[in-house]
């Protein structure tokens, strides 16, 4: 072979070889990445191309899939009660995507997890088609309705979360207003998008997208106090509920000349614990956390979960507490106002910890996956998170939260022949504390044998109200109590 012909050879050889290797590049070691590109169109057309597995409440699906036409896409997502469950559920999309176990879960509901792969081989062997699997929540749903319609009928903006102590199983998740995932489920321009447009219409004060239970921080006002009495009875600072503290009246915040103010002509100077909770006194738990001071405050904040956000597996805020405050700061925040902020979620966490003898477990709302066959894939186990309390300083701050719901500012929520724990509170926000309050309520119900069944967080935002009208014992806690029931209820 002469020398042109031998170049010509070995450079067409380079370029086979180039080839191959670019090809094996592409199968082997890119193909995850261009599998599941979100521009792929493939991708999408294969998530619709058959019904998804169902998401699970109580044993029955609350999601569907609908057959459709005129489109590549042949399966499109149906909800029931798809306003109720949106902030479980989120959303599945032909046009917009998906979001929360509709996302986090999206390979066991369209089959493709590879959890699955062994039997989807046995269907493309037999040629059945593959069937997505199911996503079974620890949800309940009558305690979901009764969070639900109590919101709804409150007429504002609110959430509602409810754990089960004892496990950390979610009960309920509410926020309002919410959304129907089914108006916006196909890819019509003449219905899915006009309904995705106006739920997204800007300067939407409502935002009935944000899911206020988990991804919403307020100020928690009075219902922090349980937080910073359970600081007072770890440190040792105070060691009884009816142990008279120190705290004159007024109490001049350290380093001002500014005196902490009670609401109202309340029985607060040198109140023991059990009548600060009972009456909310501002000036008891402002004092116990100037005296405990940041450092400590922070600490017992962070043993109940703040300043770290929670995956249920749906990813909630983390809440606030200032990590370099003064004291006079620290006794504002001390009462859940100034650089203090919580999700309703993290509220109930702290009822459900003090309801579990001091016990916080992690919060989560899967309790397994399953293949379409019903054989578990996963199975959650309940998981503690931490141990923010001695078990008898928790019973001692159970006795002071009983105390609050049987003759303080929470008799809303008492439960005929059940003992319920809880906590008001009236959250200020706004520039000089101009906008209406944010009324909140905390508690818990225990059962015939000293367990307790479920904690409860709701709170309210409600701009029309008269705003003398609005307190947690009066707007929240009825909510709390119907979702307590009706936990009480199913378990019968």
């Amino acid at each position: 072979m002469n020398k042109p012909l031998r170049r010509i050879a070995i450079f067409c050889g380079l370029l086979v070889l180039a080839l191959l290797i670019r090809d094996n590049w592409i199968q082997y070691v890119q193909a995850d990445e261009l599998r599941t590109d979100k521009n792929n169109r493939r991708v999408i057309i294969e998530r619709y191309a058959s019904p998804r597995g169902d998401i699970i409440v109580d044993g029955k699906p609350i999601t569907g899939s609908k057959e459709t036409s005129g489109s590549d896409f042949k399966w499109k997502r149906t909800y029931k009660d798809g306003a109720m469950w949106a902030p479980v559920t989120g959303y599945a999309s032909q046009a917009f995507g998906a979001t929360q176990l509709e996302n986090l879960e999206d390979g066991i509901l369209t089959g493709n997890d590879d959890r699955l792969f062994f039997r989807n081989t046995l269907d493309m062997l037999t040629g059945k088609k593959q069937e997505g699997g199911n996503v079974v929540t620890t949800l309940n749903g009558a305690a979901q309705k009764a969070a639900y319609d109590g919101l709804k009928r409150q007429g504002g903006k609110g959430a509602v979360a409810a754990i089960e102590p004892s496990t950390g199983k979610i009960l309920a998740l509410a926020s309002y207003p919410s959304y129907d995932p089914s108006s916006f489920a196909g890819n019509s321009t003449t219905t899915d998008t006009k309904a995705w447009q106006k739920l997204l219409k800007k300067n939407n004060p409502d935002d009935p997208t944000l899911n206020r239970a988990l991804r919403e921080t307020y100020p928690p006002g009075s219902t922090f106090k349980v937080l910073t009495a359970a600081a007072a009875l770890e440190d040792g600072l105070y060691t009884d509920a009816d142990q008279n503290t120190k705290t004159p009246l007024p109490w001049t915040m350290p380093g001002t000349t500014t005196p902490l103010k009670n609401e109202g002509n309340i029985p607060c100077k040198n109140a023991t614990l059990r009548a600060a909770l009972q009456y909310s006194c501002n000036t008891v738990f402002g004092k116990i956390g100037s005296d405990l001071g940041n450092e400590k405050m922070l600490a017992m904040a962070k043993k109940f979960g703040f300043t770290e956000e929670h995956f249920t597996p749906v990813r909630a805020n983390a809440s606030v507490f200032g990590d370099d405050m003064n004291p006079s700061e620290t006794a504002l925040s001390s009462i859940g106002q100034f650089n203090t902020a919580a999700t309703p979620l993290q509220m109930a966490m702290v009822a459900s910890a003090v309801a579990n003898d001091g016990t916080l477990m992690k919060p989560y709302m899967v309790d397994e996956l399953q293949a379409r066959s019903v054989d578990t894939i996963e199975k959650t186990e309940p998981e503690e998170l931490s141990k923010p309390m001695s078990s008898d300083n928790a019973q001692i701050l159970q006795s002071m939260m009983e105390t609050v719901v049987q003759k303080g500012t929470g008799t809303n929520a008492q439960i005929p022949g059940v003992t319920v724990g809880g906590k008001t509170g009236t959250a200020q926000h706004g520039v000089d504390n101009k906008e209406n309050p944010y009324a909140w309520f905390i508690s818990y119900a225990k059962g015939e044998d000293g367990s307790s069944p479920v904690a409860v967080a709701v709170v309210i935002e409600d701009d029309k109200a008269v705003r003398d009208d609005i307190s947690g014992g009066g707007l929240a806690a009825p909510i709390a109590r119907n979702v307590m029931e009706a936990v009480i209820k199913s378990k019968k």
